[in-house]
C-alpha cells in the first residue's frame, strides 16, 4: 500500500536543539539558505501554577516566524511546553530569552496584541503599562506589572531551563509537494544537530471543511474512539507523547446514533468536556467561530524524516476519505488493525 498525501495539510512537528543551539538558530539558518529573513512572534500555551488557589498560569514565549525573500511564510518555530525530558531544569536563562506571564486570558490577549515579542525584558511590557497609566517595577530580575489599585496584571521573567531549545515546527497548509516542503525545513533541522525528543508528536491539520457534515464528523468520532489502539498501533504512537486522551464517551455515544445532529454533537462535547487536548482535536469543527478550520490529528508519532511523516499522514488520509462517505463508519467487533488496513484498502482502489 503507498498512498500519497492529497488534502491540504498542515504541519506541527517537534523538535530539539542540541545544547548550545535554539529554535532561534534554525529560524536564522533557514531565512539564510532562502534570502528570506525572521519576524518575533509571540506562542501563547498554559502551565500548572504552584500558587494555592490558581489553576494555571497563562504564558507568552518567543518564537520566530520565517518569510521567504517574496515575504510569504515558511514556517513558525515556537516553543512546546510538553518536551522537558531532554532538557537541565536548573539551567539558567540565556541573554535574551524570557517570558510573560499573566493569570488571566483577556490580559494575555492584550499582551500579545500590544507588546513586541522582540523588545528587551526591561521594556517589553511598557505598551500595556502605558494603557493602563502606570510604570513597571523591577523585582530583583523580574518585571512586573501592577493596575493602579496595586494589583499585579503581568510578570515578565527570564526563562532558563533550556526553554529555548524545544521547538516546534508549525507549517502553513500545504498543497502539494508535501515531501518536498518539509525536507526543506527537516534537512536543515538535522544539519544543526536537531533530534526528535522523547515525549514527541507530530501533529495534522486538514481542512475542516468536509468534516462539519455530522456524519463526517461522527465518522471522524467513530474511528478515533473504536480504533484507538488499532491507530496507535498502525501509526506507532509515540506512549511517552502527552496531552493525549480517548474522546469522551458522551460524544462517542452521539456519534453512535443512526443519524447524529449537529446539536447532539455540540451537546455531548459540551457534556464529555471536550477540549484539544484528545487524540483528534475536534473543537474548531464545533463551533461557528473557529481560529483554524481545521481538523487536526494528534497522534502521529515524532520524526525528523519528511518521507516517514508523509507516509503516515497518507495513511491517515486514507481513513479520512472513508470518514466522508454518507454511511457510518464500520465498526469491527475486533477494531483491530486488520480491518483498519481493509477500510484503507478500499480507499485507495477508490482514488484510481
Amino acid at each position: 500500500m503507498t498512498p500519497r498525501l492529497r488534502r491540504r495539510t498542515g504541519f506541527e512537528i517537534e523538535l530539539m536543539a542540541p545544547p548550545g543551539r535554539s529554535r532561534r538558530s534554525l529560524a536564522y539558518d533557514l531565512a539564510g539558505r532562502l534570502g528570506g529573513r525572521i519576524r518575533p512572534v509571540w506562542h501563547s500555551d498554559s502551565e500548572p501554577s504552584l500558587v494555592p488557589g490558581l489553576g494555571r498560569f497563562l504564558h507568552l514565549t518567543q518564537g520566530f516566524e520565517v518569510l521567504r525573500a517574496d515575504g510569504t511564510p515558511l514556517c513558525t518555530l515556537v516553543d512546546d511546553i510538553t518536551l522537558l525530558d531532554d532538557l537541565q531544569p536548573r539551567t539558567p536563562a540565556q541573554p535574551g530569552w524570557y517570558r510573560v506571564l499573566s493569570d488571566d486570558p483577556r490580559v494575555i490577549a492584550l499582551l500579545a496584541k500590544h507588546c513586541d515579542p522582540g523588545a528587551p525584558l526591561d521594556r517589553v511590557l511598557d505598551p500595556v503599562a502605558a494603557l493602563w497609566g502606570v510604570e513597571t517595577e523591577t523585582v530583583g530580575d523580574v518585571i512586573r506589572l501592577d493596575d493602579p489599585s496595586g494589583a499585579t496584571i503581568a510578570l515578565a521573567a527570564p526563562q532558563g531551563a533550556e526553554r529555548e531549545r524545544p521547538c516546534e515546527i508549525v507549517t502553513p497548509p500545504i498543497a502539494a509537494g508535501h515531501l518536498e516542503a518539509l525536507d526543506e525545513l527537516l534537512g536543515p533541522a538535522r544539519e544543526l544537530g536537531f533530534t526528535v525528543p522523547r515525549e514527541a508528536a507530530v501533529h495534522l491539520h486538514v481542512d475542516g471543511a468536509p468534516f462539519r457534515a455530522p456524519r463526517a464528523l461522527a465518522n471522524v468520532v467513530l474511528l478515533a474512539a473504536h480504533y484507538r489502539e488499532a491507530l496507535r498501533e498502525l501509526l506507532q504512537t509515540n506512549p511517552a507523547c502527552r496531552r493525549l486522551a480517548p474522546l469522551p464517551p458522551e460524544l462517542v455515544a452521539a456519534a453512535d446514533r443512526a443519524t447524529p445532529s449537529a446539536d447532539e454533537l455540540r451537546k455531548a462535547a459540551r457534556e464529555g468536556g471536550l477540549t484539544k487536548y484528545f487524540d483528534v482535536n475536534l473543537t474548531q469543527l464545533l463551533t461557528d467561530r473557529p481560529k483554524r478550520d481545521t481538523l487536526e490529528i494528534r497522534i502521529l508519532p515524532g520524526a525528523i524524516d519528511a518521507a516517514e511523516i508523509v507516509h503516515r499522514a497518507a495513511l491517515f488520509e486514507l481513513l479520512l476519505d472513508r470518514c466522508e462517505d454518507p454511511e457510518p463508519f464500520p465498526v469491527a467487533p475486533a477494531g483491530d488493525v486488520s480491518a483498519l488496513l481493509e477500510i484503507m484498502a478500499e480507499a485507495l482502489a477508490n482514488q484510481t
